[in-house]
């Protein structure tokens, strides 16, 4: 690797989420930003940066940044005062210890996670200090992944191969609701695979990027994947398709399931889904006669429906019947919050510490409960904008009303901040403080490259502080920022093999390499065929899932009548980056690119309400109203309709109701529950 010029330095990008993470090169002359660029040696990226990535030197210098801690006295009042960090975080410290620990709480935003994604050492600092002072912790998974995660561990195959494998190996890939806005890096990996000759499918609810690189495109009805998986399983089973070895060494409940999945014809699939029949079977005999055949499943957005952890949990089966796992170009590819075999972290957040309590558990409904009934009386928000990323906003904003305390930790103001902070805390950029990423591959060091601007500070130094006042003994052990992540790289998975070092990574060593080291991990997932179950195999039939009160076999539930005509779905664009950034308007090129709210709506359905393309549009339903612009197009099905999320406002509309129970939340370490996003809704002009 060829040494960088002296005003240069290596990073990577703060508008990535994990497994996608891009490199970055960033010139910087005499203390100033002059521009950012892909760094073509980031083994990952391999220099692409889009347009997130380009308009992230937008943040350094912007005139919107945060700079100084802020306090007001009323809120709702744009009447912000500047003030000293002694003074706002003595404000935060005496509002903290006139209420009993458990009414103080911590909920984690991606602004928290921009310079550790992968690594995610700040959640765990966060949880740590939770876990030492006793006070309330939620994982911020509960809004993304969370709900697919679950499902894929109840059938056993949570581990992913490598965007790689999928290039060198895979002959048919099934993109299912996974869209390349989300996982650019992956483009270039599915287009080696299709060059080789291995046919594209891609299974979503509207077209998106993906679409454009595939060879069939399958629309489908927002959650019914489970469904589709269920035929599948149908006809692979009897048309013994299936992996029969396979099955009978490394599987257990196939008899059950085969019985379980007769009545799950294609036809019945069908009029759910609003798949023909014919497609269905097409896809179930394709899948299962091409190995190695790969699945890669979406991020968010599949996972955040009714039906999310039932479609995760009947898809994680299929890799399983056709003897996909543990195979070079089979199993399942990258995917958000995925980890391939063997990859882990240092763990420093100190449950076994935790004094007993009343906890609010992970679940959406349960923390909007707890703040409306008042058991929160301290609420830091730390680089979150909670109204645009929990279901049921309009209820959660009268939970937040009644606390005391409602601290934002973040870059820009956004609408959580405007309606209820009392203290705005500034927080570095990426470009202001030493981070460190990983990507399912590799281990990626973030050198400062900028002085701190104004007054902001890093996440660990305002914890810090505040554990000081409140003295939380062994909060920060560490001497240094780099100690503390060297302990997060404590791992074999980080261990550094070369000339002059063994063992785990540490900051230092991966210095010496220019900021780069692959992780010891392989690249096909499950090479032992050990499944993370209680049984070590797949579980088709899952005792777990009964003791949790759950279906012991993949199901599909049929939603409750609804008199609202069209299925709102949301979902992610390559020119938007969840909320973050003040949902991305602080910054004047996406500003640009994403200048209000659009809804695609199909020709019919826009035809009967008089809607023309480009007229403003108001969404509605029994919670609430939103007004956006209408995108006619045929992108979508009828009866479909398909919004980017992060939108202030538009989880007025979305249902707060549990999806797990809540004796699901704690069997894996990041079980959360989580409401459904996807919602029924009317659309007429305004």
């Amino acid at each position: 690797m060829k040494p960088l010029p002296k005003n240069v330095v290596r990073t990577m990008c703060p508008m990535n989420c994990h497994p996608t993470l891009c490199g970055m090169q960033v010139e910087v002359r005499n203390g100033e930003l002059i521009q950012v660029k892909g760094d073509k040696d980031n083994p990952d990226s391999q220099g692409f940066l889009c347009a997130r990535g380009q308009a992230s030197q937008e943040i350094i210098g912007n005139p919107k940044r945060l700079l100084y801690p802020l306090v007001r006295d009323r809120r709702g009042e744009d009447t912000w005062r500047q003030t000293s960090w002694d003074e706002a975080l003595d404000l935060i410290a005496k509002h903290v210890n006139e209420v009993d620990r458990e009414a103080v709480a911590i909920w984690p935003g991606h602004g928290a996670f921009a310079n550790n994604m992968g690594l995610m050492y700040n959640a765990q600092l966060m949880q740590r200090f939770a876990n030492l002072y006793g006070c309330q912790f939620w994982n911020a998974a509960m809004v993304c992944w969370g709900l697919g995660g679950f499902g894929l561990a109840m059938t056993g195959t949570l581990e992913t191969n490598t965007k790689e494998d999928m290039g060198e190996n895979a002959n048919f890939v099934i993109m299912w609701g996974a869209n390349l806005a989300s996982q650019p890096n992956t483009a270039s990996h599915l287009l080696a695979a299709k060059k080789r000759g291995a046919r594209i499918i891609s299974i979503d609810v509207r077209r998106t990027e993906t679409c454009a690189q595939s060879d069939d495109v399958i629309l489908i009805k927002p959650g019914t994947d489970a469904a589709l998986a269920l035929a599948l399983m149908h006809v692979i089973i009897n048309e013994n398709l299936y992996d029969e070895d396979f099955v009978s060494s490394h599987t257990i409940g196939f008899d059950e399931l085969s019985d379980h999945v007769q009545s799950f014809t294609p036809a019945w699939a069908a009029d759910i889904t609003g798949i023909e029949a014919s497609c269905i079977e097409d896809l179930a005999r394709r899948y299962a006669a091409s190995r190695p055949a790969m699945i890669v499943v979406g991020g968010s957005t599949i996972h955040k429906g009714y039906n999310s952890w039932h479609a995760a949990r009947a898809i994680g089966c299929l890799p399983a019947l056709t003897g996909n796992l543990g195979i070079a170009g089979g199993g399942f590819g990258p995917r958000h919050g995925s980890m391939g075999h063997g990859r882990g972290l240092g763990n420093v957040m100190a449950f076994e510490q935790r004094p007993p309590g009343n906890y609010v558990a992970n679940q959406m409904s349960d923390v909007s409960t707890a703040l409306n009934e008042g058991r929160v009386s301290v609420l830091m928000l730390m680089g979150s904008n909670m109204l645009t990323s929990f279901a049921d906003a309009g209820q959660l904003a009268k939970g937040i009303e009644r606390t005391d305390l409602v601290v934002s930790f973040d870059l820009f103001m956004n609408e959580t901040a405007r309606q209820f902070a009392d203290v705005i805390l500034p927080a570095t950029a990426w470009l202001e403080e030493l981070g460190c990423k990983a990507t399912n591959s590799h281990l990626y060091l973030m050198e400062p490259a900028l002085t701190p601007a104004g007054e902001a500070r890093p996440l660990q130094d305002v914890l810090i502080d505040l554990a000081d006042r409140l003295e939380i003994e062994g909060f920060y052990p560490w001497k240094s920022h780099e100690n503390f992540i060297d302990a997060i790289l404590n791992h074999p998975s980080s261990n550094s093999s070369t000339e002059t070092s063994e063992g785990p990574m540490t900051v230092a060593k991966l210095r010496a390499q220019g900021g780069i080291s692959r992780l010891e991990v392989p690249d096909v997932a499950y090479p032992t065929h050990h499944y993370q179950t209680p049984s070590g195999k797949v579980e088709f039939l899952s005792s777990r899932a009964v003791e949790m009160g759950l279906p012991p076999l993949p199901v599909y539930e049929e939603k409750t009548a609804n008199s609202y005509p069209l299925i709102l779905s949301q979902g992610r664009t390559l020119t938007q980056f969840n909320s973050f950034y003040d949902q991305g308007q602080a910054l004047p090129m996406l500003a640009g690119l994403n200048p209000g709210p659009k809804l695609w709506i199909a020709p019919d359905d826009a035809a009967v309400r008089g809607l023309e393309h480009g007229a403003p549009i108001l969404i509605y339903n029994q919670r609430g109203e939103f007004r956006a612009t209408a995108i006619v197009t045929d992108k979508v099905l009828s009866g479909v309709v398909w919004i980017r999320h992060g939108w202030d406002g538009l989880n007025n509309l979305t249902s707060g109701e549990a999806v797990l129970p809540n004796s699901a939340l704690n069997i894996l370490p990041f079980t959360v529950g989580q409401s459904s996003y996807e919602v029924m809704v009317e659309v007429s002009s305004v």
